[in-house]
Formats: C-alpha cells, structure tokens, sequence
C-alpha cells in the first residue's frame, strides 16, 4: 500500500471512530453484524477453504515450472488454448471468490497473461457445476442454463476484454520471488510425481468442502457428500507418503515460505473486507448498516437500474458456494424480477468486498476497477436482456 492510499484509509478511520453513532441500534447491530460475519468466516472458510488453496498457490509458486504456465496461460499464448485451460480449470475447483485469489495470485507470479488468469480469476467462483445444476433445480431451469452459459461466456470475454485494454504483452511479471523460479521437481521426480502431488492438494480443497446437496437428494452428489472425509483422509494420507518419499527438505522449505507469503499478503485484506462488508450488508438474512428492504425494493421489474443495482449488490456482498441460491429463492419471492437474479448470480459468487480489496493489492488499481467494471456491466446487460426474454413469453 502507497503513502496516499495508506493516509487515505487512516482518515477513513478516523472520521468514522470521530463521528460514526454507536449509540444508536441501526449502528451497533452493524458493528456487531461484522464481527459475526468475521467469525463466521473464519469458522467455516479459513481452514477448509484458504488454507488448502494457500498450499496449492505455494506449489503452484515453487514447483511449476514458469515455461509450462507461459506456455499454456502467458500472454502470448494461443488464445484458442489459453482461455479453454483457464476456464476448466476454475470448473474442476469450484471455489467461492475468496478462496481463488492465492490460486490467481500463483499463476500470475508465474507469468500467466493479464487475460488467462483474469479468465480464471472468473471462472473458479463462477463455473460451479453443483450449484449451477441446484440453480436450476431451485430457482428454474431457464435461470440455470442462463447462468451457465453467462458464466462460461463471461469467463473467456472478460479475459480477452482485459488484455485487449491493457495490451500485456511482458513475458515475466515483475516483483517473482526468488522461491518461484525454482526448478520444478527434484532430481529423479518424474511428472507423474508431480502429477501425484497436485492432485492430492486440488482434491482435498475440492472435497473437504463438498456441500450437502439441497432437498436431501439421494443422487451422486449426496453419495460424496457422505463420503467427503473418507475421500479426504485418503488424499491426506497420500499427500504425506509424496511429500516423504519424492520431496527434499530443501523443496518442502520454500513450499511452506512461499505458502506463508502468499498467505500474510492476503489474509489481512481479506478479513478487512469482510468486516466492512459484513457491516454494511449483514449476513443472508440479517441487518448490517444498510436495511435488506431497500435492497429488496430496487431490484423488482426488469429496468437497467434493477439490473445495474442487483449486479453492484452482489459484487459487494460476500456469498459463501451454494448461498446464493437460497438467498435469490427468498429475494424472488419477494418480488425480485428474473432479469436482476440473473445479474446477481452472473456477479456476486465472482465478486465480494473483501475479493476487491484483495485483487487491487495484486493487479493495481486501475486494473481492478476495470475488472469490477466489466464483471458489473456484462452482468447488468445479461439481466436485462434474460429479463426482456423471459417477459416477453
């Protein structure tokens, strides 16, 4: 953080310890409503959640080889293999946005484009196979086909939007630590090996955080619900026979030095935003400092400024997976047209106020803004034009 904008946010601080009314109600439910959404933060992602994708960033840092991300994700890579690579690989993760900022944060010390890893930045929160199938089954089939096709579509068009404006064309990113230019994998570690490795560390984030299918469906999904921390045990017993027989001292050193700078760079913004967010918007189903009714009330019909607010609110609001859906089931039943749910699901699991705070200290300022920008804009159209549809039948 730069001197202005560190003196910008002591003012902030100031001003609001100065003036801000904590002996009224509305406040002190708000104050206490960031606190709650901090713990209940930490109870539910910080270790299931962050701390794996911490670890898989880490490896991704110290043990990928920067040719093999140059190749596949740099700047100038083919577009036709980039943006596909980026897109499935935020599918297989599945995660919320939060969670995929250290994994966005690897691939880019690693070299990966502006435009790939803004594709993935998207795509992890985004392209959630479970809850785009439980959109479908919960809030409408003709919701859940929209919202997987503006997801994946998204996902490719933000990215290409974003190397188009800002013309990356460096083949190295600056500021890589010495740890990420290790070679990858030790003498005698073959790819498979490797392979081995990341797999481990990509199924337990997967699986440790397998959410329990809605309805109480005894489908496959239910199946590995039931059987998540027996697949997981198995992945952690695996990872530690890895890391014993095919690992160094040395490797396993800058792992854990690389896990804990990506770690004390992001989880001190990342619990900053959510206390901020948490006191501005509350929980799902509680007060913060703004009432959930004013919400509720400027995202019925299908008009631009519906669409344009239900896309701001959910890239602001923090959406653990799966609950927005939920969230959206109440909100249309209390009048909220289909054109800003639409806008909402396209933005909020892609974007919170802790994830911005984040992606600025990774990308810079004026890139954020673009991203958020563009996330919101495409969002907002997508409602309206899905709105102006399905009206119109």
């Amino acid at each position: 953080m730069n001197d202005r904008w560190r003196l910008a946010a002591i003012l902030t601080v100031f001003l609001l310890a100065r003036f801000l009314p904590i002996d009224t109600q509305r406040v002190q439910g708000a104050l206490l409503e960031g606190v709650a959404m901090l713990q209940e933060y930490a109870r539910d992602h910080v270790l299931l959640c962050l701390v794996p994708a911490f670890f898989i960033a880490g490896a991704i840092s110290v043990f990928v080889r920067q040719a093999s991300v140059m190749r596949y994700l740099g700047a100038q890579a083919s577009k036709w293999i980039a943006y596909p690579v980026a897109a499935v690989s935020g599918t297989i993760l599945a995660v919320c946005s939060c969670t995929v900022l250290p994994l966005f944060c690897g691939i880019r010390r690693r070299g990966a484009g502006l435009g790939p890893a803004t594709a993935f930045l998207y795509s992890g929160p985004a392209i959630n196979v479970l809850a785009i199938i439980l959109t479908a089954r919960v809030l409408g089939l003709e919701i859940g086909i929209a919202r997987a096709v503006g997801a994946v579509g998204f996902s490719v068009v933000i990215g290409l939007l974003m190397q188009l404006i800002f013309r990356e064309k460096a083949e190295t990113v600056p500021g890589e630590p010495a740890s990420a230019r290790t070679k990858a994998g030790g003498p005698g570690r073959d790819l498979w090996q490797d392979g081995t490795y990341f797999t481990s560390l990509v199924g337990i984030l997967v699986f440790a955080n397998w959410a329990r299918p809605a309805g109480g469906d005894p489908g496959p999904w239910a199946a590995v619900f039931a059987a998540k921390w027996a697949i997981t045990a198995v992945l952690l017993a695996t990872l530690a026979v890895v890391l014993v027989l095919w690992f160094s001292r040395r490797e396993l050193a800058l792992w854990l030095d690389s896990t804990w700078s990506f770690s004390k760079q992001i989880l001190p913004l990342l619990f900053a935003g959510v206390l901020v967010a948490g006191f501005l918007l509350g929980r799902p189903g509680h007060e913060g400092l703004i009432p959930s009714r004013w919400v509720a009330g400027l995202v019925g019909g299908n008009t631009l400024s519906a669409n344009f607010f239900a896309a701001v609110v959910g890239a602001c609001m923090y959406f653990a997976t799966l609950t927005e859906v939920p969230i959206l089931q109440g909100l249309l039943g209390s009048g909220m047209g289909k054109g800003p749910a639409l806008a909402l699901l396209l933005a909020g699991p892609v974007l919170s106020l802790p994830s911005m705070i984040v992606i600025r200290g990774i990308l810079g300022t004026r890139k954020t803004l673009v991203y958020v920008s563009l996330v919101v804009g495409l969002s907002t159209l997508a409602g309206l034009f899905f709105g102006s549809v399905v009206s119109g039948r």
